[in-house]
């Protein structure tokens, strides 16, 4: 038996709090991620500890996020540190409902205001000759800084990814101005999920009143059937991004 298609979602959880960091979300995170049963999940902001928010909220969570996601979907799961502070830190997590192999968190840092990472772990879907590779990225605000990202990102897929294989890169890209991160993906030979099956991006920020893509999903050696955005309650009011997901297929 050989998984025919799976899907993947990727989502800035805003570390588990409302847009306005007002209430905890995440009994409502993970029971809206649950009713759609994705197959891999890419998660940026996630928090993997916050001690003053451990004290000031008791619904707030003592274990890490990506733990607790993992026990309540019954998915296996990685994190990857970025940000680092006094009460904690946070970063990007993968979980996966397929056997999950940790690889590598790439340090994009470029300067002391914006820690940020990549996430690069491999999955390994039934019977698949090769494993998928799952890329899960949250870049910097600024433009001149995504510019020395994307080039970071280039070179480690060039040295450590085989040109075969399957490849996801999702993720937060805050590109709103959309001036080069598809430069990015044409130059490593991928193609937006969404854009791929209808022909612009979606905007997915803010959460209320979307006006701005910035999340992305990137796939390279893939087939892609469809690509949504996940619009609406209760994803309007959990996070200040919509989550966007795409089903795929081997080539």
């Amino acid at each position: 038996m050989t998984t025919q298609s799976f899907i993947l979602t990727s989502y800035n959880i805003h570390k588990g709090m409302s847009p306005l960091n007002r209430q905890v979300k995440m009994q409502g995170i993970a029971q809206a991620l649950e009713s759609i049963g994705s197959d891999v999940l890419c998660l940026q902001e996630v928090q993997g500890q916050n001690l003053k928010r451990n004290m000031q909220y008791n619904e707030y969570p003592d274990q890490s996020q990506h733990e607790w996601f993992g026990e309540y979907l019954q998915l296996q799961n990685s994190y990857g540190k970025n940000s680092e502070y006094e009460n904690g830190h946070h970063g990007n997590a993968v979980l996966s409902r397929f056997p999950l192999d940790p690889k590598h968190n790439v340090n994009i840092t470029v300067n002391k205001l914006e820690q940020r990472g990549v996430l690069h772990c491999e999955v390994q879907p039934l019977g698949w000759e090769k494993p998928l590779v799952i890329l899960c990225a949250h870049l910097n605000l600024f433009e001149r800084d995504r510019v020395k990202q994307y080039e970071a990102i280039s070179q480690y897929m060039r040295n450590e990814i085989d040109d075969d294989q399957p490849l996801i890169l999702a993720g937060d890209f805050n590109d709103w101005k959309r001036m080069s991160c598809d430069r990015l993906a044409s130059n490593l030979g991928m193609v937006e999920a969404f854009r791929h099956c209808h022909g612009k991006l979606s905007p997915t920020f803010p959460a209320k009143l979307p006006v701005l893509s910035l999340d992305r999903i990137y796939v390279r050696n893939l087939k892609v059937k469809d690509a949504w955005v996940h619009t609406g309650k209760p994803w309007s009011t959990l996070s200040d991004h919509l989550p966007i997901s795409a089903e795929f297929t081997l080539v």
